[in-house]
């Protein structure tokens, strides 16, 4: 981001990034690895509670699910700014429940339907970068 590059610099936020990616991607090697030595059919919690202690895994469950009611709500916020931005005669409470109404629909729908709702979503941001 912006505040990245104007703290460490364009050098420092290249290998701040490519240092994160790195440890990314082992995180999720490792993780495929126990998933094809110990194939569960719950989440990858289970091998917090396998490996480290119950506790653990419970905590790492508790964890997972705080971090994404906050992105989720993050994310609202951000529609609602940006909506804002352009329409700033309708008040954002509107925008916020637009966009969590979206994400229910989104959801709730069938694999296939999610899967073709992903293609269009990506096709319109390849459209809009290349125009």
């Amino acid at each position: 981001s912006g505040a990245t590059v104007a703290t460490a610099g364009p050098g420092g936020a290249l290998l701040s990034y490519a240092l994160i990616g790195l440890m990314v991607y082992f995180l999720m090697t490792s993780l495929g690895e126990m998933a094809a030595y110990m194939p569960v059919s719950s989440s990858f919690c289970t091998y917090g509670s396998r490996f480290v202690e119950d506790g653990f895994g419970f905590a790492l469950g508790w964890n997972y699910w705080y971090n994404w009611a906050v992105t989720i709500a993050a994310e609202l916020v951000a529609a609602q700014l940006v909506m804002s931005f352009w329409f700033p005669e309708v008040p954002g409470i509107y925008w916020s429940a637009i966009f969590l109404g979206i994400m229910f629909g989104l959801n709730v729908i069938s694999a296939r339907g999610f899967g073709e709702s992903e293609f269009w979503f990506a096709l319109i941001k390849v459209v809009t970068v290349v125009i």
